[in-house]
């Protein structure tokens, strides 16, 4: 749980995964519920490094699992799933949705324009959507797994993202956020200083172009979305479960098309739907792009890695105003959220109001959060995450 003391190889079972700017090992066993948490996890995640409370001696005992008691004496209380707060948010999520997506398909009549408008409250609705999906994914949602898996199935064919497919990634995110070791699962692809300038110019080409705001939110999130979820090749074969998720939403979704088609007509639900997708997308990308691409965020070598300082020091705290908080349930409280994930949206931000140890992380505002887009590049020197300019500015006088 948090730093390891393992050879790299030894955790990743020896695999490699070939990222599109590093060749990084992956490792199924290195995904694990958080260690705030009551043990309770969701079915395929396992503890990082494979044993149990009842297992450890006090001889084993790290500074890290120390630590690890302290969070949970104090974010313990929070964890856990509140039936009615749960169904609320649903139901207040689900029909506003269905509302606004038939007023936009009914604008039509009026003229396009006004189906555009209605698209960005559509779209926020689907963010939300997303969003509950996410916490029956970390298995805060419900009591039982078997029924956030059931809504978490449904729900992710609402916002085009199969569900185990997505909750495995995004728990191999938790486990190993700021690790050098371990990115590119999960992640917004970060490379270092060195790592950058030891590329031929085609490769720092290829990087630049991806870390460009218009590709990473313009193009990207409409990619995730609409394609890459429909064939996610870059995670191993042998998640069964994963691919098995991928296939079936795919399937739901051809069904939906199917009965659009025979009802409202294929062209009239694809000009309604495809603005929602594209503004999902563009703010859902930027909302995951903020918590954790920022100047003083966090990055180790995964000998020096650590779980706790990770989600302290590597998230950030979006500070939204109140509808928007509402409507993104909460995520911006990012710090908390990845310090235990037991935590359902509902209680983040009693839990940061209550403990002052919370308060004092890297806060960050919507305008704060356009300005990082101009970051792109880990310094290990400084260890800031810099722009291009300061890099170029930086090997020019080595």
């Amino acid at each position: 749980m948090g730093r390891s003391e393992r050879p790299q190889e030894e955790l990743a079972g020896e695999r490699k995964r070939e990222g599109p700017f590093y060749d990084n090992l992956i490792s199924d066993h290195q995904i694990f519920i958080d260690p705030v948490s009551d043990d309770r996890a969701p079915e395929g995640e396992v503890r990082a490094e494979g044993t149990t409370p009842e297992q450890e001696t006090p001889e084993q005992e790290t500074r890290e699992e120390r630590t690890s008691q302290k969070w949970r004496t104090i974010l313990g209380p929070y964890g856990g799933a509140d039936l009615r707060r749960s169904l609320t948010q649903i139901l207040t999520s689900v029909v506003p949705l269905f509302i606004f997506w038939y007023a936009a398909y009914g604008a039509l009549t009026v003229g396009y324009w006004l189906t555009l408008i209605l698209a960005v409250p559509t779209a926020g609705f689907v963010m939300r959507l997303f969003l509950i999906q996410h916490d029956c994914g970390h298995g805060s949602f419900f009591k039982s797994q078997k029924v956030a898996d059931f809504v978490g199935f449904w729900l992710g064919v609402a916002t085009f993202t199969p569900y185990r497919y997505w909750r495995k990634t995004h728990a191999y995110h938790h486990a190993h956020s700021g690790d050098l070791g371990f990115r590119g699962l999960g992640d917004v692809d970060t490379i270092t200083v060195s790592e950058y300038l030891e590329k031929p110019f085609l490769g720092r080409l290829r990087y630049r172009l991806y870390r460009h705001p218009f590709v990473i939110l313009g193009l990207g999130g409409f990619f995730v979305f609409a394609l890459k979820h429909r064939y996610p090749w870059d995670i191993p074969r042998r998640w069964k479960r994963e691919w098995a998720s991928v296939w079936k939403t795919n399937a739901a979704l051809a069904a939906l098309l199917v009965l659009a088609s025979l009802t409202i007509g294929l062209k009239a639900a694809v000009i309604v739907h495809l603005p929602v997708l594209i503004v999902t997308g563009i703010v859902g990308v930027w909302l995951f792009y903020v918590q954790h691409q920022f100047e003083d965020t966090y990055w180790n070598e995964h000998t020096d890695w650590s779980y706790f300082e990770a989600g302290l020091q590597g998230s950030s705290y979006l500070v939204l105003p109140k509808p928007l908080q509402w409507v993104t349930a909460s995520i911006g409280i990012h710090h908390v959220h990845h310090l235990s994930a037991r935590i359902p949206n509902y209680r983040l931000q009693q839990c940061l109001d209550e403990n002052p140890q919370l308060q004092h992380v890297t806060q960050i505002t919507i305008w704060d959060g356009i300005k990082t887009l101009r970051l792109a590049l880990w310094d290990e020197d400084s260890r800031r995450l810099i722009s291009f300019r300061e890099a170029r500015r930086l090997a020019s006088t080595v």
